[in-house]
């Protein structure tokens, strides 16, 4: 796994639910690891976001659509989601899938692999950096929740566009080495 590129990715959905809901946005940071010094170094090979169209926006939660600052405006020269799961596939080859509750976002990216039949080439291990925080600070009193919120405030990263897929895969990103680093 030391060798393996890693996939900081983050999706914004129109809802809770993989079998309902579809993913409007996919952010992604990919980054090379060596753990040939002390401390491991990360260095961040690209960053891209593919904003997806959705297909069936009468299924869309309404509070979910808020949260994630959709409009149809800014969508319309989105992606369909084949479009976006090639190009998410062709970036991710080998690279292990980094997450903030990886699970969810995971759930999201499989089913469309398995809708547009397109085969996901990623590494198949994956971490999460809500298990990864909770294994290393679970004995810090100052933390009572291990949302990505709560850890970006204690460890002083900034994510001025928090819950957009970019820059919550960049968060994921910073919280990832400050937790390596510990």
């Amino acid at each position: 796994m030391k060798k393996q590129n890693l996939a900081f990715v983050d999706i914004e959905s129109t809802g809770l639910d993989p079998d309902r809901h579809e993913i409007i946005s996919i952010g992604c940071v990919l980054v090379s690891q060596d753990w040939s010094g002390d401390k491991p170094s990360f260095e961040t090979i690209e960053e891209f976001e593919l904003k997806i169209k959705p297909e069936k926006i009468e299924n869309a939660d309404k509070v979910a659509l808020r949260v994630n600052g959709y409009n149809e405006a800014d969508w319309v020269f989105g992606y369909n989601l084949m479009e976006a799961m090639k190009i998410f596939a062709e970036k991710t080859v080998d690279m292990i899938m980094v997450g903030h509750n990886v699970a969810f976002d995971y759930l999201f990216i499989d089913k469309a692999f398995h809708i547009t039949g397109i085969p996901n080439k990623m590494h198949y291990h994956k971490l999460d950096t809500i298990s990864i925080a909770f294994a290393k600070l679970h004995t810090d009193k100052d933390i009572d929740r291990f949302s990505l919120r709560n850890l970006c405030e204690h460890f002083g990263i900034e994510n001025k566009n928090a819950h957009t897929a970019l820059s919550d895969s960049r968060a994921t990103f910073e919280l990832y080495k400050k937790l390596m680093s510990l």
